[in-house]
């Protein structure tokens, strides 16, 4: 009886590193908004990144590369994703410069690019101050720092990031969850001033879920 029970029951979805879920993922993880949350992100973010006219812009967490189209489609000559996951980067665009590499260890030169973004990829870091960092480090003076983290009302409300594999399977991803203060203290401490922060809720309505930072890297470092 309990056994056919359990068959009637929802399942729970199944909790994995996030290097595992996301190698599950990519070949069904699309290269565009597939979901209400990330539509909402990319309406902030997109016309943020039309508007920097970069010549030189790294997607930092770059999946399927969902954010190296938009930066095609803004005229920056020069773009390049990097991301951890090599399934991920097997499944983007092969026409885009791809690279693996760790988001708090970036692979390029100091002052390597005018653009820096970065969409929902800190959720997957404990360690904000590395990533914040390093595209401190890789953007030249005056270039602009644009991403984006799930918004802490999740630790309120109890979210969980989940998605389902190509066999149907729902799993979960783990969720490092970092507060907006967080951010601008990091930013502040590194070298990027403030232009803009967004709170996007879901057509308009609910918690918000999505916080994006725009910021801009100091010409001068602050003594």
């Amino acid at each position: 009886m309990k056994g056919l029970l359990a068959r009637l029951l929802p399942r729970r979805a199944s909790l994995l590193p996030a290097d595992e879920a996301y190698a599950l993922w990519a070949p069904t993880y699309p290269a565009r908004p597939h979901n209400p949350l990330m539509q909402a992100e990319q309406v902030i973010v997109a016309p943020l990144l039309r508007s920097t006219r970069a010549r030189r812009a790294l997607d930092v967490g770059t999946g399927t590369g969902r954010n190296l189209a938009l930066l095609r489609e803004a005229g920056v000559p020069l773009v390049v994703g990097v991301d951890l996951c090599e399934a991920m980067l097997a499944c983007a665009d092969a026409s885009f410069a791809r690279i693996r590499g760790d988001a708090c260890g970036l692979p390029f030169r100091s002052g390597a690019f005018d653009v820096v973004s970065s969409s929902l990829m800190c959720g997957d870091i404990a360690d904000l101050d590395a990533f914040i960092g390093e595209a401190s480090r890789v953007l030249a003076a005056g270039g602009q720092l644009v991403y984006s983290d799930f918004h802490p009302s999740w630790t309120a409300l109890g979210w969980r990031r989940t998605f389902a594999a190509a066999d149907g399977q729902r799993y979960e991803l783990p969720y490092c969850p970092h507060a907006i203060e967080e951010h601008l203290q990091l930013l502040d401490a590194h070298d990027i001033d403030i232009c803009a922060i967004r709170e996007p809720r879901v057509d308009g309505r609910g918690a918000p879920v999505v916080v994006v930072f725009h910021g801009s890297r100091r010409m001068r470092t602050r003594v």
